[in-house]
């Protein structure tokens, strides 16, 4: 099995798939209300034990979104890309040392490319991918606001499932050498 990761210091998005693709449980980990950056890193760190008490042994492979390196006009700022490139290596570290797992990290366009997904220039990225998993994933249900919008952790777990997808498609690449 493996377990795929879409890490923010607000919502963290967590897939479980089979060699085979198939997703067998995704959820999300909401650290929204937490301003402290330790008690995000707590509450993550439960959600990962539970994961690895259900699953242990089962899971082989962990595949991380690789955090952003770049600064891009409009997003991020330089504190925010700090601020998420430690959490992602705070939670890296949580996962290694209860999985015993070096993870493996990957661009999120990568991943998305592995999954055939193609995201047409101009539109953003995270509703596509969101609407191509709820056409193509069997299974894949998410919750709505009250004005009919996605809730925001429909988009972390959409992000791991294609993580965890994209980390087949590498085992499998790395079977066939």
């Amino acid at each position: 099995m493996i377990l795929g990761l879409d890490i923010s210091t607000s919502i963290t998005g967590w897939t479980v798939a089979d060699f085979a693709g198939n997703v067998i449980e995704y959820g999300a980990w909401d650290t929204r209300k937490y301003k402290d950056f330790f008690d995000k890193a707590e509450a993550v760190s439960k959600g990962v034990t539970e994961i690895h008490i259900q699953y242990g042994g089962k899971i082989k492979h962990v595949y991380i979104e690789q955090s952003l390196q770049t600064f891009r006009s409009g997003f991020s700022s330089a504190k925010t890309l700090s601020s998420l490139s430690r959490f992602n290596g705070i939670v890296s570290w949580l996962v290694y040392d209860l999985f015993q797992i070096k993870p493996e990290y990957i661009a999120a366009t990568s991943a998305r490319k592995l999954c055939g997904i193609k995201i047409p220039r101009g539109e953003k990225a995270k509703p596509v991918v969101l609407k191509y998993l709820l056409d193509n994933q069997p299974g894949f249900v998410i919750e709505y606001t009250r004005h009919g919008n996605p809730k925001p952790e429909s988009y972390d777990m959409a992000d791991s499932i294609i993580i965890a997808k994209a980390g087949v498609a590498c085992e499998q690449k790395r079977l066939e050498s």
